[in-house]
């Protein structure tokens, strides 16, 4: 495979199209999670870095969706817009490599196609490289997650994915919505029970509470709970605040910036509904910018991934969709 193939997929830049709005303060699926104060991150011997220090914050109330959106939720946007998702649009590298180290050289035109990134199980060991089990697949999109001559024919409850943070963003926009910020998920996926690692608790009983990776990663998915990738939304119990599968299902699309080192900026203070750094900066990729996801998917394993922790944090490009990558949105409470 081309060297290219995956480092530029997580790269490119299209501006989202414009969209026109649903003009209502309609709340329907969602859930009222009342404001309050808790510790943010983690200092576990299992956490990572860039989620320490803890660190106080305070959260208004608001309103969250109780489920990810699902393929038939998303339908109802494109068929009343007419959006194209970031994933059914050409690469453009003018856009692209202002994202790239300087003299960076092109790839080779057959990168520059609608296309998005597939996951493929491989036979290896070595979990160092991520590229391993990613492909860049021309025709892959939210209707064809798995590309070509896939569907979400019958899973029109199942999470919607393959989509960018700018599909999602413009989804919420179209709602009247709006992403929620990192510390607002954080708050939300641990349902009230603020000192606990995952959203149900303490006890490591994936297969009872989301859909996760069984098995071992990426040669084989024993599927002890089911499911290989996506299951339909409320498949799993929810947390104790109504909300379904803040834990594995798919990633979750994030407002903020990712900054590395932002917890450090404000461990000395409480913050009140944070928004994120105001710049982004990843020591893996320092001229990338990189929005936060959350939640883990059901490609997470103990061995490489423990995004269904509650304080795990993770980071993408905000031009990259991905099978295992989707989103829910909040709303503010009116007052």
């Amino acid at each position: 495979m081309n060297k290219y193939i995956i480092f530029f997929s997580f790269l490119v830049l299209i501006l989202s199209c414009k969209t026109n709005t649903v003009d209502n303060y309609d709340t329907e699926g969602m859930i009222i999670i009342g404001g309050g104060s808790f510790k943010m991150g983690s200092k576990d011997i299992d956490s990572n870095m860039d989620e320490r220090p803890v660190h106080s914050v305070e959260i208004s109330s608001f309103w969250m969706d109780e489920t990810e959106v699902t393929n038939a939720e998303f339908k109802e946007f494109v068929d009343a817009t007419g959006y194209i998702t970031t994933a059914e649009k050409s690469p453009d590298w003018e856009e692209l490599k202002k994202d790239l180290p300087p003299n960076t050289p092109k790839p080779d035109e057959s990168v520059f196609v609608p296309a998005s990134l597939v996951f493929k199980k491989a036979d290896i060991d070595n979990l160092s490289n991520h590229s391993q089990w990613w492909e860049w697949k021309p025709g892959a999109n939210w209707k064809n997650p798995g590309g070509p001559g896939t569907s979400i024919e019958g899973k029109e409850n199942h999470p919607v994915v393959q989509v960018s943070w700018f599909d999602a963003n413009e989804y919420a926009k179209w709602k009247g919505r709006r992403l929620p910020t990192e510390a607002e998920w954080e708050y939300a996926s641990r349902g009230g029970l603020n000192s606990m690692k995952f959203s149900w608790g303490n006890e490591i009983k994936l297969s009872d509470y989301a859909n996760t990776w069984e098995g071992e990663f990426p040669k084989n998915n024993y599927k002890i709970d089911g499911y290989e990738s996506t299951s339909p939304v409320k498949s799993y119990p929810p947390n104790q605040y109504g909300l379904y599968d803040m834990a594995g299902n798919v990633w979750e699309w994030c407002s903020d910036l990712y900054n590395y080192r932002y917890y450090e900026s404000v461990s000395d203070i409480i913050s009140k509904n944070p928004t994120g750094p105001i710049k982004s900066f990843d020591p893996a990729e320092p001229y990338s910018i990189k929005r936060v996801v959350r939640g883990g998917s059901y490609l997470c394993n103990k061995s490489y991934c423990t995004g269904y922790r509650n304080s795990m944090r993770m980071k993408s490009t905000p031009d990259t969709g991905a099978m295992h990558t989707g989103f829910r949105t909040v709303k503010d409470v009116k007052l």
